[in-house]
């Protein structure tokens, strides 16, 4: 009977002892699943919600502007490729594309050799006017383009190139000033990312390579420059994105319609009277191809670049 009563009085106690913490950890799995639950449910509807008007465009690029006219934009049917014709022949798609790859790759090439410069030696040495240096060339992404166009604008007007440069005999109506406008606002940009990146470089690489006898300019390019290849992706796809569509100050700088970049041409699609919006979807489909080209090719690149040091402690 003694045995059985210790027994009886035992069993409540490991009972009280075990069940709480089966009971926090249980819990503690509920609210880690419904969290979960709820972030997916969240990225899934701002996914949706992000994806819906490209996807519209594209299904609308698509499709013919009578049966829509008839029908309505939220039917399905009417498929056609006319509209890709039309827009390219409509819109001068083989000019227009040869005037940004124009600009755009000179301007994209430019701006991350001299945000390599710049960074470099922000860096990988100390001296008085380190920061500030950085924040002279970062200062340019702080004001709006709006507030600097007359400045600009008579800057370029006044300053005269030889005819062979530019026909205006200025670098007004020039693709040589479109190039240079675009790479004096990005380079800060570009800069002080860059400059962060070389900063995680370890400096021990640096000092074997000059007990090894590498210069400065060994060091930058043979040492730097490749291991900074994720960041240099990852950049370039951002800015030429950025320039390729780069609209304003082309209208402000350019004077002639033959040298306009491609995002120009949707004004050439729409009509006096009407605007068949399908072929504009066509139209901003096909402006879009190259930056989605360039983006699929560096995507490793690119994703590597963006997501280094996340797991540094």
């Amino acid at each position: 009977m003694t045995a059985t009563a210790h027994q009886a009085n035992d069993a409540p106690r490991q009972v009280s002892t075990r069940n709480p913490v089966t009971a926090r950890r249980t819990s503690s799995g509920r609210r880690s699943r419904r969290g979960r639950l709820a972030v997916q449910g969240f990225l899934a509807l701002v996914a949706v919600l992000w994806i819906f008007p490209v996807g519209y465009a594209v299904l609308a690029s698509f499709r013919d502007y009578s049966y829509t006219a008839q029908h309505g934009y939220l039917s399905f049917g009417g498929f056609t490729l006319q509209n890709y014709k039309d827009a390219w022949a409509q819109a001068n798609f083989s000019q227009t594309m040869v005037n940004s790859a124009i600009v755009t790759i000179p301007a994209v090439a430019l701006t991350l050799f001299l945000s390599c410069c710049v960074a470099f030696v922000v860096a990988r040495f100390s001296f008085k006017f380190n920061l500030a240096l950085l924040g002279l060339f970062t200062a340019a992404n702080l004001l709006p383009p709006q507030a600097l166009l007359i400045p600009v604008y008579r800057m370029f007007r006044s300053i005269e190139v030889p005819f062979w440069f530019s026909e205006s005999g200025t670098l007004l109506n020039s693709y040589w000033g479109l190039i240079a406008v675009n790479v004096a606002f990005q380079t800060g940009f570009c800069a002080f990312v860059l400059s962060n990146y070389m900063k995680a470089l370890p400096r021990e690489l640096y000092e074997s390579a000059v007990v090894d006898g590498a210069g400065v300019l060994r060091q930058f390019f043979q040492l730097t420059l490749p291991l900074c290849r994720p960041a240099l992706a990852a950049l370039a796809t951002l800015e030429v994105t950025w320039i390729y569509n780069e609209f304003f100050w082309a209208t402000v700088l350019l004077q002639s319609g033959d040298k306009y970049p491609v995002t120009s041409s949707l004004n050439n699609l729409r009509g006096e009277f009407f605007t068949d919006n399908n072929l504009v979807a066509a139209g901003s489909v096909v402006i879009a191809l190259p930056t989605l080209i360039v983006f699929f090719v560096l995507q490793k690149q690119f994703v590597a670049g963006l997501t280094l040091g996340a797991t540094k402690g």
